[in-house]
């Protein structure tokens, strides 16, 4: 248990250090406007707010066939000839 002590000054440090940057960032917040929160919601929420900001790639990837897969080992069938 005595080793252990060795740990304490750094979870102090660390335990300080948590308290002293979470009252500053408290701080560092300015108060919004509620009209301008409101336009930023509604311009969040347009069905085409997501398609404006990612534009769409030149190209058309083709999807993978999807393997079924049962999870139990199954042999594919042979064709016949």
């Amino acid at each position: 248990m005595e080793i252990l002590l060795w740990l304490v000054p750094s979870v102090v440090v660390t335990v300080v250090a948590m308290l002293w940057v979470g009252w500053l960032g408290r701080e560092g917040r300015g108060e919004v406007d509620r009209d301008v929160a409101v336009r930023r919601l509604a311009s969040a929420l347009e069905p085409d707010a997501e398609r404006r900001r990612r534009p769409t790639p030149g190209y058309a990837a083709v999807q993978p066939e999807r393997d079924r897969s049962t999870g139990i080992a199954v042999r594919p069938s042979r064709r016949v000839s």
